[in-house]
C-alpha cells in the first residue's frame, strides 16, 4: 500500500494576517522608542554644543591669565565681541645696580642685564612698566610706549639687546623691576566673534582667535593680517565686558552662546586678570 505524505504550509490569508500585525506591533514599538531616541539626540547636542563653548572659554581664561599686564583692551568696555591682548612666553628681572649693564631710563638704552637668565626666540619683544589701564602702551614703542623689540639672538640669556632708539617713559620704572617677554610668533592676539546671529535654527556666528598680525597702536576689530583658527561655530550670541575700574585685578566676564537644531544653549565665564607688572 503507497502512503501519502502530508503536505503543510502557509496560505495566502494566513501571510497577510502576520503581516498587518507586525506592522502594527513595529509602528507601536516606534512610538514608544521615538520618545528616547529624541532625547538621547538632544542630550548628545546639548553636549557637544555644551563642550565646544566650554573649551573655548577655557583656552581664553588661559591665555588672560599670563597676558601682559593692562594690555587688555576691548572696542567698547561696556560690551564688545572682540578682545584683544598681548601674551608673554617668559619674565624676569632688570638691573638697576652696578655692577653690571643697568637698564637707565635716562636715556635711549639698548641693553641690560638680567637677574638670572630669560629665554628669547628670533622676533620676541619686551614688555616693562606697563602700569596705565587704558590698554595702549604695552602695544607703543615710541617714548609715549614700553613695548621694544628684541635684538639679540635666539637662546637663554642673561643679557638683553633691544632696539634702543626711543627712550622708556619714566611710568615705566616700577618697583617690581620686572618685564615680560612677548613670543615674536604670536605678537598680539585678538578673539573676535563674528557674524553673530540665528537663522532657520542655526548660529550663524564664529569665534575666531587672531595672531601674528603685529602690534596696533589703535585697536583694529577684526585684524586685518595674521592668522587666524575658528574656536567655535554656530555662535549666536557673545558678549565681552571688562571691569577696569579694579586696575590691579580687572575682570573679564564673557557670555558665549551656541545655537544647533533650534536648540541654544549659553555659557558665562568670569576670568580675573592680574594687572601688576
Amino acid at each position: 500500500m503507497r502512503w501519502r505524505r502530508a503536505q503543510s504550509g502557509f496560505t495566502l490569508v494566513e501571510m497577510i494576517m502576520v503581516i498587518v500585525i507586525t506592522g502594527i506591533i513595529g509602528a507601536l514599538a516606534a512610538m514608544f522608542l521615538k520618545a528616547p531616541v529624541q532625547q538621547y539626540l538632544d542630550i548628545a547636542r546639548r553636549a557637544e554644543m555644551t563642550d565646544i563653548a566650554d573649551t573655548a572659554l577655557r583656552r581664553i581664561g588661559r591665555d588672560l591669565r599670563t597676558a601682559v599686564p593692562n594690555s587688555l583692551r576691548l572696542p567698547t568696555a561696556a560690551g564688545s565681541t572682540y578682545l584683544e591682548f598681548l601674551p608673554t612666553s617668559a619674565g624676569a628681572r632688570y638691573r638697576t645696580g652696578e655692577p653690571g649693564d643697568i637698564l637707565d631710563f635716562t636715556i635711549a638704552d639698548s641693553s641690560f642685564d638680567v637677574i638670572g637668565q630669560v629665554t628669547f626666540a628670533a622676533g620676541d619683544h619686551i614688555v616693562l612698566g606697563s602700569t596705565q589701564s587704558d590698554g595702549n602702551p604695552p602695544y607703543d614703542s615710541t617714548t609715549a610706549g614700553v613695548r621694544r623689540a628684541y635684538t639679540g639672538t635666539a637662546g637663554t640669556k642673561t643679557n638683553v639687546a633691544i632696539a634702543g632708539a626711543a627712550q622708556f617713559p619714566a611710568f615705566a620704572e616700577v618697583p617690581g623691576h620686572r618685564f615680560v617677554v612677548v613670543p615674536g610668533d604670536q605678537q598680539a592676539v585678538t578673539y573676535a566673534c563674528e557674524n553673530v546671529g540665528i537663522t532657520n535654527g542655526e548660529g550663524t556666528g564664529t569665534l575666531k582667535r587672531y595672531w601674528h598680525y603685529g602690534f596696533n597702536t589703535t585697536q583694529a576689530a577684526p585684524p586685518l593680517s595674521g592668522s587666524n583658527a575658528i574656536l567655535a561655530d554656530k555662535v549666536s550670541s557673545c558678549n565681552i565686558v571688562y571691569d577696569v575700574a579694579n586696575q590691579r585685578n580687572g575682570l573679564v566676564a564673557i557670555t558665549l552662546g551656541i545655537t544647533r537644531g533650534g536648540e541654544s544653549i549659553s555659557l558665562y565665564h568670569e576670568i580675573h586678570v592680574n594687572n601688576v607688572p
